[in-house]
């Protein structure tokens, strides 16, 4: 699988688009070389740092946003946009298969890790478990 990714800097307000096709392995030494304690002490910070990954054979993509707890450590909450049945009108009109964005809260950069290798991988029942 190939992937492209962008890039949301805290201190600039254009996402910054990385259109070159990378492989799942280069995905993961990104996501794990990022410097996200240095971008979240950016002075005059807007935005959260932020790394979003598209699997450009299905358009799903999964996002890793840093932020700082109460403890001032470290966390994460995770973006996940796939295809999902949603209810037409209450469900009067059946069902149909629509993109969407779930996003889950407080995860280590290790734990995020995992789940970002699951999306790469293609192990997408391993992440559906995270958000029922």
């Amino acid at each position: 699988m190939n992937f492209k990714y962008s890039i949301c800097h805290p201190n600039k307000s254009n996402i910054e688009y990385k259109n070159d096709l990378i492989s799942l392995e280069e995905v993961l030494k990104i996501a794990k070389n990022y410097p996200w304690l240095e971008q979240l002490k950016i002075k005059g910070e807007e935005y959260n740092p932020s790394l979003d990954f598209t699997n450009i054979q299905n358009n799903q993509s999964f996002c890793l946003t840093a932020h700082l707890n109460n403890d001032n450590s470290l966390e994460f909450s995770l973006w996940y946009n796939r295809p999902k049945r949603v209810k037409i009108l209450l469900g009067l009109f059946g069902e149909k298969e629509k993109m969407v964005v779930d996003d889950i809260w407080s995860f280590s950069l290790e734990d995020s890790i995992k789940y970002l290798e699951h999306f790469v991988e293609g192990r997408y029942l391993d992440l559906e478990e995270l958000y029922k």
